[in-house]
């Protein structure tokens, strides 16, 4: 019964937690950091942990990890939000470590997600029962551990980085969504192109693009046979802006301004500037700049505040046109 609860297309649990891996055997990517004979992945079959941070941008497998990890491992499994909780939950739970190590001989493998979301003190508190082997800590985080997680505990656990999924990863994980009779989506369809559409635009993120199938899934009616075939015209509708990973205040920040200076410098040709320069139309040159960074802010759909990103392009532009302006005409 639980089962064919859970083919339906409107389940209890949304079908990306549905078709999380169980095993690292259906885990699909990050190869270079599960594939066998690499370090992590002997550590889980031989349950021989070892803390761990697990960085990696949202959907690249950080919680699943730690789950299939829960799967293998004989010590307590104990999953703990950085969201939701305090320092008093956090003794709380190191105290509950202590006292089944004491009971049973074995340690606590301690799953913080979003552990960046900890201030230092936080962090701090874990730091007596990771070196006295009571836990062993494995903390997933969307951001740079050098920058948001203590130098106490990074030289106590190893980093591993996930990278984004691949464009070929993303559809593998969408074709098992829709031929998994158990876990998936039941009498959906969708071709190549339009799975291929989906994971372009999900910005390798698994949990995006499955969420993505599902509401496609849910908005297109049944055919006659039964069937809900999905095209890219309805994944446009659902989707309506790709997937960018965007923080305001964090490293992406700086990584798309970088993208824009590149793009800019790509697009803004030498022939062009040199012509605006030897005519000293600078307000020609400044409105070039404004509507290139327009035309890339839509491209990217990035709701922020393009201030910013003027300036800094802006300013690569203008080192470039002084850079053509006084240079030999054999260099132009």
């Amino acid at each position: 019964m639980a089962k064919e609860q859970e083919s339906t297309l409107e389940p209890t649990r949304p079908l990306a937690d549905r078709m999380r891996p169980r095993t690292l055997a259906e885990f699909v990517g990050q190869q270079s950091v599960i594939a066998d004979g690499t370090l992590l992945h002997r550590l889980i079959a031989e349950d021989q942990l070892h803390s761990l941070i697990l960085w990696g941008p949202p959907g690249s497998g950080k919680t699943t990890l730690a789950q299939i990890i829960a799967h293998h491992t004989k010590a307590l499994f104990m999953p703990f939000s950085a969201v939701v909780a305090g320092i008093k939950e956090v003794r709380t739970v190191m105290a509950d470590a202590q006292r089944y190590q004491q009971a049973t001989g074995r340690r606590t493998v301690l799953f913080i997600d979003e552990i960046h979301r900890f201030n230092r003190a936080q962090q701090d508190a874990f730091l007596p029962y990771v070196e006295n082997g009571t836990i062993i800590l494995i903390g997933a985080t969307t951001e740079n551990p050098s920058f948001e997680v203590n130098a106490a505990l990074l030289s106590r656990a190893k980093v591993v980085m996930l990278e984004p999924l691949r464009i070929n990863e993303v559809i593998t994980i969408l074709k098992c969504a829709l031929s998994d009779q158990e876990r998936g989506l039941v009498g959906v369809k969708a071709d190549d192109q339009t799975l291929e559409f989906i994971a372009h635009y999900a910005s390798g993120d698994a949990r995006a693009a499955l969420n993505t199938l599902e509401l496609a899934a849910l908005s297109q009616s049944a055919n006659e046979q039964g069937e809900r075939l999905l095209s890219s015209e309805t994944i446009k509708t659902v989707m309506q802006r790709a997937v960018l990973r965007y923080d305001k205040s964090g490293e992406e920040h700086f990584n798309l301004i970088s993208a824009f200076v590149e793009r800019a410098n790509r697009v803004l040709s030498r022939d062009a500037i040199a012509d605006l320069t030897r005519k000293d139309d600078w307000e020609a040159f400044d409105r070039s700049i404004d509507t290139l960074v327009s035309r890339l802010r839509r491209k990217l759909a990035v709701h922020t505040d393009a201030s910013h990103l003027i300036q800094t392009v802006r300013g690569e532009g203008y080192v470039l046109a002084c850079d053509v302006k006084w240079s030999g005409p054999e260099e132009r």
